[in-house]
């Protein structure tokens, strides 16, 4: 059976056709592209990909128009049903603007837009996301944001922290995100959102493949449960 996935695009998304390319590479078959003012998802989804970019042009909050946009009802309820959800950049801002993860993205500590790639710390190996890498791997992905620090209270990091929640780790500290999170997942194990774009190290050419694993990992998990 093909995997059947499908890349959101909102207005200002810069990145959906990135995401697109690595979601082919990984399974062979490309991606459903779906406009963010659809009311429905195609039907029978293994996947779905909130991808990066400035959706809506970053107005009021990064992400917080498009997380009330039609097409997010959608995809809050796929969510729940279990469909493997993967928000990266301001996907992952779209994805706590709605209240799929908790927390929230602010402002870049320094103020500034930081560009470059980030060696991160694999922390849990034991997700659908994330079952290619090694447990404490150190894995170097592209970054790109000014709204990339996570933030959270105290009590919502410890349960993040207790659950195996936090996917990824900044190897050095990076955008001011409490205890370097880079990425987190939610209770169910089936939503992550990450600031690092996975999809920009997909190959040597782009000067790593490191996110290739994570790509791999999700078309596998569907096979397995196909």
């Amino acid at each position: 059976m093909a995997f059947r996935a499908a890349v959101i695009t909102f207005p200002g998304s810069n990145c959906d056709r990135d995401m697109a390319v690595a979601v082919e590479q990984a399974s062979g078959t490309a991606p459903i592209r779906v406009w963010h003012g659809d009311a429905e998802l195609p039907e029978r989804l293994d996947f779905i990909a909130l991808p990066g970019g400035f959706s809506y042009g970053d107005y009021l909050r990064s992400g917080a128009m498009a997380a009330r946009s039609p097409i997010m009802r959608a995809v809050i309820a796929a969510a729940e049903r279990g469909v493997p959800v993967l928000g990266v950049c301001n996907g992952f801002q779209v994805l706590t603007e709605s209240g799929l993860l908790p927390g929230a993205l602010m402002r870049n500590a320094a103020q500034n837009f930081i560009c470059r790639t980030a060696a991160l710390k694999v922390e849990n190996n034991q997700t659908l996301f994330t079952r290619g890498y090694d447990a404490g791997q150190t894995i170097h992905i592209p970054i790109a944001h000014h709204d990339g620090n996570y933030f959270a209270d105290e009590d919502t990091l410890d349960r993040l922290e207790g659950d195996g929640r936090v996917a990824f780790r900044y190897a050095e500290p990076c955008n001011g995100s409490r205890r370097d999170i880079a990425g987190i997942l939610n209770r169910a194990g089936n939503v992550l959102g990450m600031m690092p774009h996975p999809e920009r190290a997909m190959e040597a050419e782009q000067g790593g493949s490191d996110g290739r694993a994570l790509f791999a990992s999700i078309v596998e998990a569907a096979l397995i449960t196909a």
